[in-house]
């Protein structure tokens, strides 16, 4: 599978993002804890798709500002270093590699203390808008590659691939959610987990909420409620819904 580079829009302000996406597109966002991620890979693998996560795009653009020493809190300083964000992003389900010039990150856009602030970067619109652009670039151009993608992220199916040939909104009670990722962080989703997890979910959506909608479906969005259904449960009801369209 190709790794597209993710290059920034050129100098002239050209709207690179507004062509049509190209090929079959499974779009699939949701709050935190969803299952979102770990769903849209194993769909992505069952239909040998590419795949594109891009709130790891985002995740990489906050490491790269710390490494940088930009102040989080002066858009004028994100948008600058978003401008200047040399990403390389793979594509491929099983190796959703991520690396930032020329750093594999993959490992470090996970770590805690980027869990903390990356809504910080998120948040602010004219970053939103860069990065939309180059998602929908990488979006086609993994289609292409592939004969489908399927990419999830918190506003894919209203922002940034609203005109995708599946969109689906995967949800879930605050209580799965907080348990799904403490288990996931910490091994356990015992009280003290739950409580050590809550900022990364709670306080996280409540931030990003702001400049996105991802907790209703949109016209046309499909949602799937996965608070009592296991992991193998929640991706045969995607596959459901992508089967549908297909026919």
């Amino acid at each position: 599978m190709p790794e597209p580079e993710a290059t920034i829009p050129d100098s002239s302000g050209r709207p690179v993002g507004d062509a049509p996406l190209e090929g079959f597109v499974i779009a699939i966002d949701g709050p935190s804890g969803s299952g979102k991620s770990s769903v849209s890979k194993q769909v992505a693998r069952t239909l040998g798709y590419g795949f594109l996560d891009t709130g790891a795009m985002y995740r990489a653009l906050t490491w790269w500002c710390l490494e940088r020493a930009v102040d989080l809190t002066d858009e004028s300083a994100v948008l600058a270093a978003a401008l200047d964000f040399p990403l390389v992003i793979g594509t491929d389900p099983d190796d959703p590699s991520v690396t930032v010039d020329g750093t594999d990150v993959a490992g470090a856009i996970r770590d805690p203390k980027i869990s903390t602030q990356v809504s910080k970067v998120a948040v602010v619109v004219p970053v939103r808008e860069v990065l939309r652009d180059l998602q929908r670039r990488l979006i086609t151009a993994a289609s292409a590659a592939a004969g489908g993608v399927v990419a999830e992220g918190r506003d894919i199916t209203t922002v940034v691939a609203p005109d995708a040939s599946v969109r689906v909104l995967l949800t879930a009670s605050e209580q799965a959610r907080l348990s799904r990722r403490s288990r996931e962080l910490h091994g356990a989703d015992h009280a003290d987990a739950v409580a050590a997890t809550r900022s990364q979910i709670v306080d996280r959506d409540r931030a990003d909420a702001t400049v996105s909608q991802f907790t209703v479906a949109a016209d046309g969005v499909t949602t799937i409620d996965t608070s009592d259904l296991d992991f193998d449960g929640s991706v045969a009801a995607v596959l459901q819904v992508v089967e549908a369209a297909l026919s």
